[in-house]
């Protein structure tokens, strides 16, 4: 049986008060009365404070990229080792964003994906098209690729440590979500790649979905057979909107 996993993506947002102020609500409201597993990704800058402030609770942690390489001269960067000293559990990789806005191919998120196993660190697996790629039909071609990328480096097995999320590009950000049955569509999908490999590893590995998921759509999506939670943007920067987004799993 998987366990839901909701995540949240803070991206560049917040303030060191911010921090403080929703991760102690957040440890309030949910420890102990949320079915979800629930994780939070806030900028670097805050992972220090993160980790205090959700010190004993359920409420795991997780940083918002990684560098490929263990140390070195790579200014600006951080390493997964400094991820493991503030007890980070999870890390993106391979987020759209990072994709896009600074030209991180498929291959260096395999690296990436790599150097986090190598440190223990989850890696939640960003992969998802954009919107011309929807409408030119190369949805699966686009996620096969991205995926395949990651699993001829590292192989199936890695994947029992790993979470995959599905997140259509032209939903992120915009108000606008892939309805049930494309979501789940491309859920069965990825599951269906990986159970090619293994059949355990691929019934065991947790698809989450990221695009506009808010209160109101949480629990049908998470409801899907292959939807096993979300990474959640806007939303988890306020606390009433993510803690009904989590409360919804299960």
């Amino acid at each position: 049986m998987r366990t839901t996993l909701v995540a949240g993506n803070w991206k560049m947002n917040g303030s060191r008060e911010m921090c403080n102020e929703l991760i102690n609500e957040l440890v309030h409201t949910l420890d102990g009365k949320c079915k979800a597993e629930v994780a939070v990704c806030p900028p670097y800058i805050y992972l220090a404070d993160a980790a205090r402030a959700l010190k004993g609770s359920e409420i795991r942690l997780g940083a918002q990229s990684l560098c490929a390489e263990e140390s070195g001269a790579f200014t600006g960067e951080i390493a997964a080792s400094m991820l493991q000293d503030f007890d980070c559990s999870y890390v993106i990789v391979g987020h759209s964003e990072r994709r896009l806005l600074y030209g991180e191919d498929d291959t260096l998120v395999a690296r990436k994906f790599m150097a986090a196993l190598k440190s223990e660190l989850s890696p939640i697996l960003c992969i998802g098209e954009s919107l011309e790629e929807r409408e030119k039909g190369l949805t699966e071609q686009v996620v096969e690729r991205q995926l395949r990328a990651v699993l001829d480096v590292v192989g199936i097995e890695s994947f029992s440590r790993a979470v995959v999320a599905y997140e259509p590009v032209w939903a992120i950000g915009t108000g606008r979500t892939a309805t049930l049955d494309q979501a789940q569509v491309v859920h069965a999908q990825v599951r269906g790649m990986l159970a090619e490999e293994d059949v355990t590893i691929a019934d065991s590995v947790r698809i989450i979905y990221g695009g506009s998921v808010k209160g109101a759509n949480a629990a049908e999506l998470f409801a899907m057979h292959d939807i096993d939670g979300g990474l959640i943007g806007g939303a988890s920067l306020k606390a009433g909107s993510f803690i009904e987004i989590c409360m919804a799993a299960g």
